[in-house]
């Protein structure tokens, strides 16, 4: 995101325009303070005739006066105007899943090196609605809230949502719910919040511990302590036959979607996708699949990030067997190629209303 050198050349009116909303207001301050340290120049300048300058010169105090009120009135003008644009950012978007296509991000100095700007222009060249930011675990705690204070507002001016999302171990749900409360009351200096919570919930291999208990114990609480403010979406494994034993259906029961992590390593990813969705369809909550856009090969899949033959095969196959929306893990792992491949697939493009990339809670559209 380099910017282009700027001419050393340039006229008064762009440095003004350059250098923000005080820069008039400098510039007819510069021409009063001249005129007082060299009356004469100014005003042989401007009036040739002698018998004028004298009279000019009686009345110079109070012209230097009305220049000063002017400048001062002027970037007052300027600083609301400022003040008043910056209030249009929406500090809340409206309530909404995470519908069209988002991205995960895990740790932000490995997200376009945690450059907000960038990682805000990428995601609307790719046409992205919403993004997940890991906002802490049970094991790290709530530590969000520095990069919380600069991608929110970016993205909020962008009309892109942010989604937190968190790792609950399940030893303890009262504490992994308070951790949850914290992420969703943060508030940036500008008031800006998260617009949804995605906790991350494991199978056992991943040191969750994963009951029937344990996981209607964290929904329940999840729910009475956030109540509807903003929507909560389960993130789950993909349902297969060696999770036959993963109670999805108490973990789904308390939240308004769920979001299955379909990775298919070395499978198809069509069959997995399909799959996921008719396995979670019966219980009755819009389904968000989660793709891989990472090298699956350190976990037995082919090796690279996907190329974009299966991306567009797994958002085919999502869209045209009901899926809501797709996001994809992760941007850190993205490469070019993927990034290129979810611009480019027709599926889950949502209509553009107003400023930005807003969602919208009608059909999904595909063009």
């Amino acid at each position: 995101m380099g910017v282009g050198a700027r001419t050393e050349r340039a006229d008064m009116s762009r440095l003004t325009v350059l250098a923000g909303p005080t820069a008039a207001a400098s510039a007819a301050a510069v021409a009063a303070v001249a005129a007082a340290r060299h009356p004469g120049r100014a005003l042989a300048a401007v009036w040739p005739d002698p018998r004028i300058r004298r009279l000019a010169r009686l009345n110079l105090a109070g012209t230097i006066v009305v220049a000063l009120l002017a400048a001062t009135a002027l970037a007052d003008r300027l600083s609301e105007g400022a003040a008043a644009a910056d209030a249009d950012v929406p500090r809340v978007l409206p309530r909404s899943l995470p519908y069209g296509k988002g991205m995960w991000i895990w740790q932000p100095d490995k997200t376009e090196r945690g450059d907000v700007g960038a990682i805000i222009a990428r995601a609307e060249h790719v046409g992205l609605t919403h993004l997940y930011v890991r906002t802490g675990s049970s094991w790290d705690g709530f530590y969000a809230g520095p990069f919380l204070d600069r991608i929110l507002p970016a993205a909020h001016a962008a009309g892109i949502r942010v989604y937190g999302w968190d790792f609950p171990r399940l030893l303890d749900p009262a504490a992994d719910v308070a951790r949850a409360v914290a992420a969703v009351d943060y508030r940036t200096p500008g008031g800006h919040h998260i617009d949804g919570f995605a906790p991350d919930i494991e199978t056992a291999a991943e040191g969750t511990h994963i009951t029937a208990e344990s996981a209607t114990a964290y929904g329940v609480g999840l729910r009475q302590a956030l109540g509807r403010r903003l929507p909560l979406v389960a993130v789950v494994p993909r349902p297969s036959p060696a999770r036959a034993t993963f109670p999805y259906r108490e973990v789904v029961a308390h939240f308004d979607a769920v979001a299955p992590m379909v990775y298919w390593l070395n499978r198809e990813p069509g069959t997995d996708v399909a799959g996921a969705v008719a396995d979670l369809r019966p219980l009755g909550k819009p389904i968000f699949p989660i793709g891989q856009a990472y090298d699956g090969a350190p976990e037995g899949g082919r090796r690279g990030v996907p190329p974009r033959a299966e991306l567009h095969r797994f958002m085919e196959v999502a869209y045209d067997t009901g899926a809501s929306g797709v996001s994809f893990w992760s941007w850190q792992a993205a490469n070019a190629e993927a990034f290129d491949s979810i611009r480019d697939a027709p599926e889950f493009r949502v209509r553009v209303t107003g400023r930005g990339t807003f969602n919208r809670t009608g059909p999904l559209l595909r063009r």
